[in-house]
C-alpha cells in the first residue's frame, strides 16, 4: 500500500508540474528583489510573463555593482535611464563606465576603490547627473582630484545634501566657497584623511549640520574651532584620529551654540588630557563629546535590540542630544563615522586601542553589524575582520579580541549576513568569519553554529569576492583536525575543487581553494575524497599553468599532503601518473620564492616513497634540481633546508640515484646542513649521507669534503636520538672496510698521506660510534639481562633501549645484509652497532619491523646472531643486542598464530 501511494504521488508531480510563473506577482518581485541583476536578467530570458516583471522600476531604483564596463552600462541603460535612483560602484572602470547608464534621475552616487579617479572623470559623472543628492568616493585615497573637480561638483549639482570625499590632497577655499555659493542644501560634509583643508572658509558654508574631517592632518585648530564655532546650524563634528587639542575642543564647546556632539575617537592629545584629567570634558554644557574613554555605549547604545542607538525618550538628555537635528538623522551620520573610524583604528593597529576594543570596541562594532545603512554593516564586518588580526605577514590573530566578538554573539550575526541576499555584505562578512576562525575555539563556535555548511554553499557563488572569501573561511576552518571530515560530509570538498576549474588564473580564490585542500588533505580520509573529486588533476593543473606564487605553493603543499599517505591509500602513485606532475614540482624548485621551492622539494620527498615515482623523479632531472636546491639553500629557512634534504634522502634509496647524486654534488651540502643547529635539518641531512654512504664511492667523498668531523659531532652532541643514530650508522658503513680499496687508490707520492688520514679518520669514528653505543648502555640492567635467562629481562632492556622514530626507517635487503655481514666484522664496536641498529629496526610494533623481520629470517640470520649472542670476546653490550635481536625475531614468528 505504501508502494502503491509512492508511486501515485510521483505520478501526480509528472502531470502537474510546478508552475514557477503562477506566483502572485509580488511574491515574484520578492524574490527577484533579492538576487543580482545577473541573475535577474537570466531569469527574464526565461518566459515573457517574467521578462515583464523583471523590467518593473522598484527592481532598478537602486544598484550595487562591483564591476561594471561601459558595454554592461549600455545593456542596463533601457531599465536605468529615469529608474536608477542609488547607484554603488567598485573601481575607477566602472566609475568611468557610470555615464554610460544616462541614470538622469540618480540621486545617491557611492564609489569605493577608485583611487586613480581623475578630475575629468568625476567632472564628467557631477555633470551627467545633476540631480545627485549623496556624493560618497572613499575610503581609498583620491590622490589624482584636485579642489578643481570638487568646484565642479559644486556647479554642476545644485541639489547636493551630502558630500563625503576621502584623501584630498588639498580642499582651497575657492572650491569651499563654491559649495557655500551653489549648494545651499548641503548639511553633510567629510573630507576624511585630507592633507590640507582650508579652514576659514570651511567655516564659510552656513548649511552644514554634520562635519566631519577625521584623519586630516595639518589642521589649524586654533583657527578652526574659532571658525567653526559659529556655524550657525553645526548640530555634530567628528575629528576623529586628529591631533586636535583639547582647548580647540573646549572652545568648539563653549563658542558653539548649536553644536551637540563631538566624536574624537583615537585622539591622543584628548586622550593624554583624560588620563590626567578624567573629567576634562565632564562640563560640556549638554555637548557630548565621545573618546575611546568615554562608555560609549552607556551614551549612545541602542535603547532596544531592534534599534542600533537610542531615540529621545530612552536616554538622559537625549532631547538636548538631539536638538537641532532630528535624532534619526544623528543616529545615522553617528553610525556612519564611527563605521569608518573603527575601520581605519582596526587597519593601523595604533598603539594603546587594545583595551578599547576588549572593553567597548567589538560590542560597538556588532552594533553597527545592526545597522540599517548596508555601507555601514560592510564596514563593521570588514573592522571585525581587521581588528583581530594583529600581525597580517604571519596571519596571527589576537585571541582576546576574537574571543570578544564571540561572547558578544558576533557569529551569529555574521553568518546571517553571510546568506543575505547582498553580495558585497556577503563578502565582508565571510572575510570577518574566516580572520576570526584562525582562533579554534571561534572556530568551534563557527561549525558548531552551521558554518561550514553556510561557506560551502557561499563558495559556490558567481561572484568571485563572495568566493573567495568563503573559501578563505574553510580554509582557515579546515587547519583543525575536528573541522575537516564536517567539511567533507557538507560537499565542501568537491566545491573547493570546481573553484580551481571556474575561476582563472590569478584569481584569490585559487590560493584559498588550493590552502583549504592542502589542509583537508592532511587527513587519510579526505585525502581520498580530494582525490576521487578531481582534486589531483586541478592542483596538477595550477602546478603546471598558474602564475602566482601564493597558488603554487598551496598546490604544491596539497600534492605533498596528498602524497603523504602511501601506505593508508594510493594518492602517492596516483600524483606521480598524473601527466605532469611531476616535472612541474621539479620546474618549482627553481621558482624565485623560497615557500614555493620549500613544498615542491616537500611533494617530491613524498613521492620518493614510491619506488616507481623516485625512477619518474629521476627521470625528469630531479636529481639535479634537488642537488641545486641543497646547494642554494644553506642560508634559507629552516623548513626548506629539511625539506630540500629529505628529498634527496628519499632518492637516495636506488642505487642509481644514490650514486647520481654523489656524481652531482650532493654530498657537500648535505655535509653542510648536517651542521644545522636545528634539529630538523640536521637529522634529515643525516639520514641522505647514510643512504649514500652504503656506497663507497660516496663514502670516500664524505671523508674528501670532511664529513668526518661533522658525523662525529652530530654523533656526540645532538639533541636528536635520531641524528645521531644515523650519524653513527653512516660512520659505520664508512669505516666497516669496503671502502678501503676505494679510499687508498691514488699514486705512490699520495698513498701515505691517505693512509695516515683514513687511519686518523678511522680510529675517530670508532671512539665515537662507541660512545654513542654505550649511552645506551646500563652496566647494572644489563648484567642482569646477561646472567638470566627469562625475556623480562630483556623486554626490560629492550625497552630503554628503543628509539620510536627509528621504527618509522625501512631498509631494503642489501642494507640488511650489510648489517648482517657487519656483525662478522673484526671490530667490536662496529659488530655492537649492527646488531643495535638491527634491535631498532626489529622491535615489535615499528612501522617496518615485520618487513625487517622477514628479511633477516630468508638471509638466516639467527645463526650469525647466536653466534654474536655467545662470542667469548664480544662486549656485552654487542651480546644483550643481539639476544634481543633473537626474541624480537620469535615474537614476529609466533605473531601470526596467536
Amino acid at each position: 500500500m505504501t508502494r502503491r501511494l509512492r508511486r501515485r504521488t510521483t505520478k501526480d508531480h509528472r502531470q502537474h508540474p510546478l508552475d514557477w510563473t503562477a506566483l502572485p506577482d509580488d511574491a515574484t518581485l520578492h524574490v527577484f528583489a533579492r538576487l543580482s541583476y545577473r541573475d535577474r536578467a537570466a531569469l527574464a530570458a526565461t518566459c515573457r510573463p517574467w521578462r515583464s516583471l523583471a523590467a518593473s522600476p522598484c527592481l532598478w531604483a537602486a544598484l550595487s555593482l562591483r564591476r561594471l564596463d561601459p558595454a554592461a552600462a549600455a545593456s542596463l541603460a533601457p531599465r536605468c535611464s529615469s529608474h536608477l535612483r542609488r547607484l554603488r560602484l567598485a573601481g575607477c572602470a566602472a566609475a568611468d563606465a557610470a555615464p554610460f547608464l544616462r541614470a538622469t534621475n540618480l540621486r545617491s552616487l557611492r564609489l569605493s576603490a577608485c583611487r586613480g579617479l581623475t578630475d575629468a572623470a568625476l567632472a564628467v559623472l557631477a555633470a551627467r547627473h545633476a540631480e545627485l543628492r549623496d556624493l560618497h568616493i572613499g575610503p581609498d585615497p583620491l590622490d589624482r582630484v584636485s579642489s578643481d573637480a570638487l568646484h565642479h561638483v559644486a556647479l554642476c549639482c545644485p541639489r547636493l545634501r551630502c558630500l563625503r570625499l576621502s584623501g584630498l590632497r588639498e580642499v582651497a577655499a575657492g572650491a569651499l566657497a563654491a559649495l557655500a555659493r551653489h549648494c545651499p542644501l548641503l548639511h553633510d560634509l567629510a573630507f576624511l584623511d585630507c592633507q590640507a583643508i582650508d579652514e576659514t572658509a570651511l567655516g564659510g558654508l552656513a548649511s552644514l549640520r554634520f562635519l566631519s574631517v577625521a584623519g586630516c592632518s595639518g589642521l589649524k585648530w586654533a583657527t578652526a574651532s574659532e571658525s567653526w564655532a559659529q556655524l550657525p546650524s553645526l548640530s555634530a563634528i567628528d575629528v576623529s584620529r586628529t591631533d586636535v587639542s583639547p582647548s580647540a575642543v573646549s572652545r568648539l564647546i563653549s563658542h558653539s551654540t548649536t553644536l551637540t556632539l563631538i566624536c574624537a575617537l583615537n585622539c591622543p592629545s584628548l586622550e593624554d588630557e583624560e588620563a590626567h584629567s578624567p573629567a576634562a570634558f565632564a562640563n560640556s554644557k549638554g555637548k557630548l563629546v565621545l573618546t575611546v574613554n568615554t562608555a560609549i555605549s552607556e551614551s549612545i547604545a541602542p535603547a532596544a535590540a531592534s534599534t542600533p542607538f537610542p531615540d529621545t525618550a530612552a536616554v538622559p538628555n537625549a532631547t538636548e542630544l538631539f536638538d537641532g537635528a532630528a535624532p534619526h538623522l544623528m543616529t545615522t551620520w553617528l553610525e556612519w563615522v564611527m563605521s569608518q573610524s573603527f575601520l581605519r583604528i582596526a587597519e593601523t593597529n595604533p598603539h594603546g586601542m587594545n583595551q578599547f576594543w576588549l572593553d567597548q570596541g567589538a560590542a560597538l562594532l556588532l552594533t553597527l553589524l545592526k545597522s540599517s545603512q548596508e555601507d555601514v554593516q560592510e564596514r563593521a564586518a570588514t573592522t571585525l575582520a581587521a581588528f583581530a588580526v594583529v600581525d597580517e605577514e604571519s596571519a596571527n590573530v589576537d585571541p582576546a579580541r576574537s574571543e570578544a566578538v564571540m561572547r558578544e554573539g558576533g557569529i551569529p550575526m555574521l553568518l546571517d549576513l553571510a546568506r543575505c541576499s547582498r553580495e558585497s555584505v556577503q563578502s565582508e562578512a565571510a572575510k570577518a568569519i574566516a580572520n576570526l576562525s584562525v582562533n579554534p575555539k571561534v572556530a568551534q563556535a563557527v561549525a558548531d553554529q552551521g558554518g561550514i555548511s553556510i561557506l560551502t554553499n557561499m563558495a559556490k557563488s558567481v561572484n568571485k569576492h563572495v568566493a573567495e572569501e568563503a573559501a578563505g573561511g574553510l580554509w582557515n576552518l579546515s587547519v583543525g583536525e575536528e573541522h575537516k571530515v564536517a567539511i567533507e560530509v557538507t560537499g565542501g570538498i568537491k566545491t573547493l575543487v570546481d573553484l580551481i576549474f571556474r575561476w582563472p588564473a590569478g584569481s584569490g580564490v585559487l590560493e584559498r581553494a588550493a590552502g583549504a585542500l592542502a589542509n583537508l588533505a592532511a587527513d587519510d580520509k579526505c585525502s581520498l575524497e580530494v582525490a576521487m573529486a578531481g582534486g589531483i588533476h586541478a592542483l596538477v593543473t595550477l602546478a603546471r599553468s598558474c602564475k602566482v606564487d601564493g597558488v603554487l605553493e598551496q598546490a604544491a603543499r596539497a600534492l605533498a599532503n596528498l602524497a603523504a599517505h602511501g601506505e593508508n591509500n594510493n594518492n602517492n602513485a596516483a600524483v606521480g601518473r598524473e601527466a605532469g606532475a611531476i616535472e612541474a614540482l621539479v620546474q618549482l624548485t627553481h621558482s624565485p620564492h623560497e615557500g614555493v621551492r620549500q613544498e615542491a622539494a616537500g611533494a617530491l620527498w613524498n613521492l620518493s616513497f614510491d619506488d616507481g615515482n623516485r625512477e619518474y623523479i629521476a627521470a625528469a632531472g630531479g636529481v639535479e634540481a634537488l642537488v641545486s636546491l641543497c646547494q642554494e639553500c644553506l642560508n634559507a629557512s629552516n623548513g626548506l633546508q629539511e625539506r630540500a634534504a629529505g628529498a634527496l634522502w628519499g632518492l637516495s634509496v636506488s642505487e642509481a640515484n644514490s650514486i647520481a647524486i654523489g656524481r652531482e654534488g650532493g654530498v657537500p651540502p648535505l655535509i653542510a646542513l648536517a651542521q644545522s643547529e636545528f634539529e630538523d635539518v640536521h637529522e634529515t641531512a643525516a639520514g641522505a649521507l647514510w643512504n649514500l654512504a652504503f656506497y663507497s664511492c660516496n663514502s670516500l667523498r664524505i671523508v674528501e669534503n670532511g664529513g668526518v668531523p661533522v658525523l662525529v659531532d652530530l654523533c656526540s652532541s645532538s639533541h636528536s636520538k635520531m641524528a645521531r643514530f644515523m650519524a653513527a650508522l653512516t660512520l659505520a658503513y664508512m669505516f666497516d672496510g669496503r671502502m678501503d680499496e676505494v679510499a687508498l687508490v691514488g699514486t705512490s707520492s699520495q698513498g701515505s698521506s691517505k693512509i695516515v688520514n683514513f687511519e686518523r679518520g678511522r680510529r675517530l669514528a670508532l671512539k665515537h660510534i662507541e660512545a654513542f653505543v654505550l649511552t645506551f648502555s646500563d652496566p647494572q640492567m644489563f648484567s642482569m639481562a646477561a646472567s638470566s635467562s627469562g625475556a623480562a629481562a630483556l623486554s626490560q632492556v629492550a625497552e630503554a633501549l628503543c628509539i620510536p622514530e627509528a621504527g618509522q626507517l625501512r631498509c631494503s635487503g642489501a642494507e640488511i645484509a650489510r648489517f648482517i655481514d657487519t656483525l662478522r666484522n673484526p671490530s667490536s664496536v662496529l659488530r655492537a652497532c649492527a646488531a643495535f641498529a638491527l634491535l631498532q629496526f626489529t622491535i615489535p610494533g615499528g612501522r617496518h619491523a615485520v618487513h625487517h623481520a622477514d628479511l633477516l629470517q630468508k638471509a638466516g640470520a639467527s645463526r650469525v646472531l647466536r653466534w654474536a649472542a655467545a662470542a667469548a670476546t664480544a662486549p656485552i653490550e654487542a651480546k644483550i643486542f643481539a639476544r634481543i635481536v633473537l626474541r624480537n625475531l620469535e615474537l614476529h614468528q609466533a605473531g601470526p598464530s596467536t
